[in-house]
């Protein structure tokens, strides 16, 4: 495959010049991976911000020459630095941010997690994604107490509780036309699934963009309570799986803004008189290392002022680090919004 054309403004078009296309254009990953499979989606996405997926775990020390500086650019999270992981719930101080519940309507933290000695989503085949399915939903059977639920299956489900489950956002839905270009919809629905537990205060989403998307949520803005849930449940797992691992990225994932923690915590919150400004809003939330999307997530709107409010930094930042700014900068947010 030749140079490409390269279009937009993605960390892809920035760091993937004819010098590092020439170093990188003939490897390939025990699984398979090319470059050109690492970067398809970007070059179909012009508009992409990032525009890279890993295929395995390999992807990131073979392709580092294109990763690396993608990393640094969008983590600032340079070559000679080490992630540092802390999921102690006691090391957390995260003062509840709207304790009267005027403005924050649900609190969601996720993990992103994929299986060692397995390719990434992208990259794995019809067999290895249902051998993927199988080993998570055993782990997942096991789980104790209020982490205890059932799997369910999409290709068993009617098209009304799907449409219902994506609408109060406990479900995935089919991947964009991002994760399309980089082979993430690839079968879709088969080997992909939900598990929950009855009050829906636990998931896990299996074979979405990652393996395993792990969910504590509740309606409310209690961090601390949340994030303790999903502190056991990552505990309770980690008895049962094995996740890909680096010890200077964190926890590897198909997307490199997900590295590290790998994870997001986020909250819904209504914000009626910072939305009429919303540039202000994007300002205010980014000095407290925020990011702010739409009511249903990246690439959508705001509903009714609702915005999805999450720490950006995955990377060189422990967990108890990020959920203690997110609680920081949603309490900055709501100030604002009252002296608006």
């Amino acid at each position: 495959m030749v140079y490409p054309e390269l279009q937009g403004g993605s960390l892809l078009a920035r760091h993937l010049t004819p010098e590092v296309w020439r170093l990188l254009n003939d490897k390939e990953t025990r699984y398979g991976v090319r470059l050109a499979h690492v970067v398809a989606s970007g070059l179909a996405n012009p508009d992409s911000s990032v525009g890279v997926y890993a295929g395995d775990e390999e992807s990131y020390a073979l392709f580092a020459p294109l990763f690396d500086p993608i990393i640094a650019d969008y983590h600032g999270f340079g070559p000679e630095n080490r992630h540092q992981s802390d999921l102690d719930p006691a090391r957390l101080n995260a003062p509840n941010p709207d304790p009267e519940g005027r403005y924050v309507l649900s609190t969601r933290i996720r993990v992103a997690r994929n299986l060692c000695c397995f390719p990434f989503g992208s990259a794995l085949t019809r067999r290895e994604r249902r051998i993927v399915e199988s080993t998570v939903v055993r782990a997942l059977e096991d789980l104790p107490g209020e982490l205890a639920g059932s799997y369910h299956p999409l290709y068993e489900m009617d098209e009304t509780t799907k449409e219902r489950l994506i609408r109060d956002h406990f479900l995935f839905k089919e991947g964009d036309r991002f994760l399309e270009a980089a082979g993430l919809n690839r079968d879709w629905p088969d080997a992909r699934g939900i598990f929950h537990n009855p009050g829906k205060t636990f998931l896990v989403w299996v074979n979405e963009e990652d393996q395993l998307r792990i969910i504590s949520m509740e309606p409310g803005s209690d961090l601390q309570r949340v994030f303790a849930r999903l502190a056991r449940a990552l505990a309770a797992l980690e008895r049962r799986l094995a996740f890909a691992h680096s010890e200077r990225l964190g926890y590897l994932t198909s997307c490199p803004t997900n590295l590290g923690t790998a994870m997001r915590a986020s909250v819904h919150v209504r914000l009626p008189r910072l939305a009429a400004d919303g540039a202000r809003l994007t300002a205010l939330a980014a000095e407290y290392g925020l990011q702010v999307r739409g009511t249903h997530g990246e690439h959508s709107a705001s509903e009714g002022a609702v915005y999805d409010v999450s720490n950006k930094r995955r990377l060189g930042i422990t967990e108890v680090e990020a959920v203690r700014g997110v609680a920081n900068g949603v309490a900055a947010l709501i100030a604002a919004e009252e002296r608006a």
